[in-house]
């Protein structure tokens, strides 16, 4: 009888540093050829689970059993490729076909078979350019299409996706989905997907298994009847499950809303680019109000998010504070303190280990109320609430250099409320969240609102945007 393709027995592992097993006791078989769909809530070890058979995993405690191909899974690293949420952080060519060629270069493979390998990936992903096409000029659901070329040109036996989708806008989201299924269609090939957007995912899979944060498998089975047989149980542990929709959280009619924050004429340029990243826009941040900013990836949101969080200066047009949010202060916020500027804006950025300095979870929610000039039991009274709302008490003595994906990014959030500024600025709050922790999301930042914030959230979640937006700009190509 042939090996699986991943087997595990018992197994279980425990990063550095940890007292809590991010998985444990994990029986899994999973059979060459079949398409999986790992679901679980935030923190439940997807992602680790991912690693490890990708064989990346290192300085952990392992428990039990991990095979691939029936040997461990870091003698069989070459029968496995692993494609990421974040497409610019796999990128590491100047070129397309440089890029795709990279791993192949890596493995020895000879010169001759090389460049033909290139070409037939970059055709089964669908990639509209040649390989001369610089990959700074991508668009991210071009990057990331990119990015699974190099997999696929690696011939892996296993296929692992851990949230290929989540930086992509709808378009890019369907094209790289439009991409996998060709793939699978070329011929048998086992594929591990872990993936917030179910309903992205259905067409790719067959089989889900439902993970436990801290224990093993809690669900395995056919993808409709798992869903059918234990769905509310399972969205209500934060599993995405199709069909369940956040509500929507209408404003309380309180004060009408006024402008905090105005932004005229705005362009920004980035050193050495020959394109404006922004250019001419104009909008207002009002108390009380939610504004959502969407659009296609490259069209300038996170631009726009940093120059309204005074955390870049303008190459033209201006951002303006009123009266109500600078007080005395000057009205332009790119000239204030880092403690008058965390006082009143709070940011989110897109990548949220740009903004991490302390060593702690704890520390890093506290330098925004101490910066703000909080005192130190109200500081601390705000950091317990929202370590408990976000459940990241647990983690509250961790590195945030140490968590996962999603828990970063709900640390990232927390830090910008810790200090009850008068406007935020979040750039995609709920990359990577489970439906409890986005629920949870949405209420703190409905809360924010309604007590009289300006909340401004650069998103490509369609249904987050629905569910708390006011009003919604949407840029384009700038």
């Amino acid at each position: 009888m042939p090996a699986p393709a991943i087997e595990a027995r018992g197994w279980g592992w425990r990063h550095a540093g940890r007292r809590e097993w991010a998985l444990r006791g994990l029986d899994l078989r999973i059979e060459v050829g079949e398409r999986v769909l790992l679901l679980g809530p935030s923190g439940a070890g997807k992602s680790t689970l991912l690693a490890a058979i990708a064989g990346l995993l290192e300085g952990g405690e392992a428990e039990g059993v991990l095979l691939v191909d029936g040997l461990p899974a870091r003698a069989a690293r070459e029968q496995v490729a692993i494609l990421f949420q974040d497409p610019e952080s796999q990128l590491v060519m100047a070129r397309a076909g440089d890029e795709v060629a990279f791993g192949l270069e890596n493995r020895c493979v000879p010169t001759s078979e090389i460049w033909p390998r290139v070409d037939e990936a970059l055709a089964r992903v669908g990639f509209p350019y040649g390989r001369d096409r610089p990959t700074d000029a991508l668009s991210g659901g071009e990057q990331q299409r990119l990015a699974l070329a190099g997999t696929l040109a690696l011939h892996p036996g296993i296929l692992l996706l851990d949230e290929p989708t989540a930086n992509l806008d709808p378009r890019g989201a369907s094209l790289l989905t439009d991409a996998l299924r060709r793939v699978q269609e070329g011929g048998p090939r086992t594929l591990v997907m872990v993936e917030h957007r179910v309903a992205a995912a259905l067409p790719l899979v067959e089989r889900a298994v439902v993970l436990e944060a801290g224990g093993g498998a809690i669900a395995d089975g056919e993808l409709a009847a798992v869903f059918a047989a234990r769905g509310d149980e399972l969205a209500a542990a934060g599993v995405w499950v199709p069909d369940r929709p956040l509500r929507r959280t209408l404003r309380r009619r309180g004060a009408e809303p006024e402008p905090l924050l105005v932004a005229e004429g705005l362009g920004y340029r980035y050193p050495g680019a020959v394109d404006e990243a922004l250019r001419d826009v104009k909008v207002e941040l009002r108390s009380g109000e939610a504004l959502a900013v969407t659009g296609p990836n490259g069209s300038g949101k996170s631009t726009l998010a940093l120059l309204l969080g005074g955390l870049l200066r303008p190459s033209a047009g201006k951002v303006r504070a009123t009266p109500t949010l600078a007080g005395t202060l000057a009205n332009d916020p790119g000239r204030w303190t880092a403690g008058e500027l965390a006082a009143r804006i709070g940011s989110v950025f897109q990548d949220p280990e740009h903004q991490f300095l302390a060593g702690s979870v704890a520390d890093e929610m506290a330098i925004g109320p101490r910066q703000a000039g909080m005192d130190q039991s109200t500081a601390r009274a705000r950091v317990d609430e929202l370590l408990v709302r976000l459940h990241l008490a647990h983690l509250a003595d961790a590195n945030p250099f140490t968590l996962s994906g999603g828990e970063k990014r709900r640390l990232s959030v927390a830090t910008a409320l810790a200090a009850g500024p008068s406007v935020l600025v979040l750039d995609e709050p709920t990359f990577g969240q489970d439906r409890r922790t986005a629920a949870e999301l949405l209420a703190l930042l409905a809360a924010q609102r309604d007590a009289g914030a300006a909340v401004c959230f650069v998103t490509h979640d369609a249904g987050f945007a629905e569910a708390l937006a006011d009003r919604t700009v949407s840029l384009a190509a700038g």
